[in-house]
């Protein structure tokens, strides 16, 4: 039964990244602003719902572990397995505010993560610890990023409204479009559940420990709706939302999904997630400098960021 639900939640993660993409293709034409604010705002928030999930009810549990090492985990998913998959299918060409502000923003993210982590090494704590302050400086900080997106939208409203977006708005309703956006985005959340917890359940009875769970099986699968939704968005033509979903990503799991969780109950930190924060920052890094460097995500960029993740895999796979 396990493995047949396992099946049935990859099935529902895929027809929902296809009728979610749709939708947000289709309202990103309607509101005459372009996929990437689309990708980075309503479709990075949709597919962050499992972290935030998963996230709040550990948090509720008191497992600070589970929540930090679960969007630690998904954001390094997310910006080295899942976007250098995204980039073999279709390579993207990254805008000039996307090199020199959101990546940056997501690479900001993570090193305030790291500094808020850091109670024993910074301020000599017998323990680390995201309190409650700690959250409201990243709740923070996702008010300012989500300020810097509408000022972004009003700017170039006009400016990256096609005649292609334009069409895909206009051939439809608002009712139908919202209607798939739904439907997709459930499919996307109520799949991703199934398998995390198919996935789980099988890798338990298989001997993994619960860390190595949270790091692999669980952080995988909360990730996969990024994953579907941005390989579905590539394969649509729409690169730019697949891109900025998964940067979008990153940083509300940082600063939303991590600051909610902190203020409904403080977040200890265990000393091996130090290591797992240092490579977010160094994987947010070299993403960085490709994109400065080339200023397009090719294919060997895509190599380069998926041979990473199964270099850092086989790490914790080793490290237990």
């Amino acid at each position: 039964m396990t493995y047949i639900l396992l099946i049935f939640g990859f099935v529902l993660l895929i027809k929902g990244a296809d009728y979610f993409v749709d939708g947000a293709s289709a309202i990103a034409g309607k509101l005459h602003v372009s996929p990437l604010i689309v990708g980075l705002t309503i479709v990075s928030l949709g597919t962050s719902a499992p972290e935030a999930v998963v996230s709040i009810i550990a948090a509720l549990e008191n497992n600070g572990d589970m929540v930090i090492g679960n969007v630690v985990g998904s954001n390094i998913i997310n910006i080295s397995l899942m976007l250098g998959v995204t980039i073999l299918i279709s390579p993207i060409l990254v805008e000039r505010e996307t090199r020199t502000r959101e990546i940056p923003f997501a690479l900001a993210a993570a090193v305030l993560l790291l500094l808020l982590m850091s109670d024993r090494f910074l301020l000599s704590a017998n323990t680390s610890i995201i309190g409650r302050i700690d959250g409201i400086i990243l709740l923070t900080g996702i008010v300012l990023f989500l300020y810097y997106i509408f000022v972004k939208a009003r700017r170039s409203r006009a400016a990256t409204f096609d005649n292609e977006a334009r069409k895909s708005g206009n051939d439809s309703g608002w009712f139908k479009n919202i209607v798939l956006f739904v439907i997709g985005l459930s499919g996307i959340i109520f799949g991703g559940d199934m398998v995390v917890d198919s996935a789980s359940a099988i890798a338990l009875s298989l001997g993994m420990s619960q860390a190595l769970v949270g790091l692999t099986i669980v952080a995988i699968g909360t990730s996969l709706p990024e994953l579907t939704t941005s390989i579905s968005a590539a394969r649509k033509g729409e690169a730019e939302m697949a891109f900025g979903n998964l940067i979008g990503s990153n940083i509300f799991n940082i600063l939303f999904v991590l600051g909610i969780s902190a203020v409904i109950s403080p977040l200890s930190v265990s000393d091996s997630l130090f290591t797992d924060a240092w490579v977010l920052i160094a994987v947010s890094l070299v993403l960085l400098i490709i994109a400065l460097w080339k200023n397009k995500l090719s294919r060997s960029g895509g190599i380069l960021l998926v041979v990473l993740y199964a270099v850092y895999f086989i790490y914790i796979i080793i490290r237990g």
